[in-house]
């Protein structure tokens, strides 16, 4: 190359700022690492933090990224993401205006589709982090995806051990090997006294959560005027389409029987736990604050209490602030036609239901509306959940509304109280925070007001000030302990 030339290119490098539109990137998969052809989503993902970009993107920062759907995309084969790439899906605009100076970008294969995540779930191949070319249009990069996924391993430990078993009724319903995992936590006592028996508290995570959370080295400190010791088994809600929240569903499957009826026979089989409703009791946060009280409310008989906090809309004439049942409501506008927020921090808005739900419709499967939706919504002739608003205009499906009504706690105890309420007479405690983030307090204050006209003995309460994860505080804890040691000292008699 001659002098003139370089130096010609040179100053046209430095002072010629080319257009957004020039990005484009080459993408292939090794061998090595997925020996078949590929059919299924690929992304690339951009950050300008340091962490990996296949770590995100998150619900509160989210950064741009870009998919596409391929079919028997073969190894070694190249596949271009460019503005004019058919069928290309991008978030949050058009890959053809997105300016990615200062970025670093890393290209994620979904090979693994029974996961909810992209980035993390255990098989999913990922290339090489680079910095994005700042004149793109130049040099095209490629990234090569020649790394998998390893899936986390469990390690036991005195006090915490995995606990696994297969499902038959959700193999069946997959048609493949599907498992219940969870962690079990021993109480102090448990190897001294070996003829002994212990209540049970069923710990449900949120939405994101699993059971690896449990891990301890430890046993719990028990410290309580009944002496009373509890064996803590914190369960994966994890599934395909991100939380089953424990709910027999069209597209999850028969979960809640499957869990009632297998898994927990097996466990207290296996950890001599007293196989007694009245040893029985759940609490969960958020996602899985909602599956607590859904397992209580569905299967009566088998728990002897729930205590859920910050749980998901129990009354769906308020979903995050949206009235279902109100044909005129809108997931995006509300009747101001203003954007409808789906999380703020404190008073102030900080996400929005509409660009959070086509980010997620960019991510695929396993975000949190679409989780709904697979927990909530008949099966589609796709064989995918029906979805319950129209990802582009926002306006809602009546005939979906009318299927999730199932699902509506407030509206089952309502129809069935004649029925429930002297099984669930005491077992019901429900915590919520009045300035909770994602807008979770309208449907809960709903529930308390359906219950109060009922005259129940639910504790429903909404706590001053606090939000998402600051209602969950120590004093909380500590007194929902000291409630269900009370609960199971109270139905001693009734257990022997």
């Amino acid at each position: 190359m001659s002098t003139f030339y370089s130096v010609f290119l040179f100053f046209f490098l430095l002072f010629t700022e080319l257009p957004a539109s020039e990005n484009a990137f080459q993408v292939r998969f090794t061998k090595s690492i997925h020996h078949q052809p590929f059919t299924g989503r690929v992304y690339l993902i951009f950050t300008q933090s340091h962490r990996e970009p296949r770590l995100g993107p998150s619900w509160f920062q989210p950064e741009s990224f870009i998919a596409q759907d391929v079919v028997n995309w073969k190894p070694g084969e190249i596949l271009e993401f460019t503005p004019d790439s058919k069928n290309l899906l991008s978030f949050p605009i058009p890959f053809s205006e997105m300016n990615l100076d200062n970025y670093r970008a890393q290209a994620v294969v979904r090979f693994n589709s029974n996961e909810p995540k992209i980035g993390t779930a255990p098989g999913n191949g990922f290339s090489q982090v680079i910095a994005v070319p700042k004149y793109a249009g130049l040099k095209t990069p490629i990234l090569t995806i020649n790394k998998l996924v390893v899936e986390k391993t469990f390690k036991d430990t005195q006090w915490s051990k995995l606990f696994k078993i297969r499902s038959a009724l959700l193999s069946k319903f997959h048609s493949q090997d599907t498992y219940f995992e969870a962690t079990v936590i021993l109480p102090q006592s448990y190897y001294q006294q070996k003829q002994r028996k212990y209540p049970v508290i069923f710990s449900i995570p949120g939405f994101g959560g699993d059971h690896f959370r449990g891990l301890r080295n430890t046993p719990v400190s028990e410290q309580n005027e009944g002496h009373v010791e509890f064996i803590r088994v914190v369960l994966n809600p994890q599934c395909r389409w991100g939380h089953h929240v424990f709910a027999d569903s069209a597209n999850n499957g028969p979960v809640g029987e499957a869990f009632t009826t297998e898994f927990l026979p097996e466990l207290e089989k296996a950890y001599r736990a007293i196989p007694h409703q009245r040893a029985r009791f759940l609490t969960g946060h958020s996602s899985g604050g909602w599956s607590s009280l859904w397992l209580q409310v569905t299967y009566p008989d088998v728990f002897g209490g729930t205590w859920s906090t910050a749980p998901d809309p129990v009354d769906f004439r308020n979903f995050q602030q949206i009235n279902l049942y109100d044909s005129s409501s809108n997931m995006y506008r509300d009747a101001m036609n203003q954007a409808r927020p789906i999380a703020r921090r404190g008073q102030t808005p900080i996400l929005w239901y509409e660009p959070f739900s086509k980010m997620e419709y960019v991510l695929g499967h396993g975000g949190q509306l679409r989780s709904f939706e697979a927990v909530f919504s008949p099966r589609g002739k796709d064989g995918t959940p029906l979805k319950l608003y129209d990802r582009e205009t926002g306006n809602i499906n009546p005939e979906v509304v009318e299927a999730w009504k199932a699902y509506d706690i407030r509206l089952i105890l309502e129809t069935n109280w004649k029925t429930l309420s002297p099984k669930l007479a005491g077992k019901i405690h429900v915590f919520m925070g009045e300035l909770d983030t994602f807008y979770l307090e309208g449907a809960t204050i709903l529930l308390k007001q359906s219950l109060a006209q009922l005259d129940n003995e639910a504790v429903v309460e909404i706590h001053p000030g606090k939000s998402h994860s600051s209602l969950l505080s120590k004093e909380l804890m500590l007194r929902i302990r000291k409630e269900m040691v009370q609960a199971f000292l109270a139905h001693q008699d009734e257990i022997k």
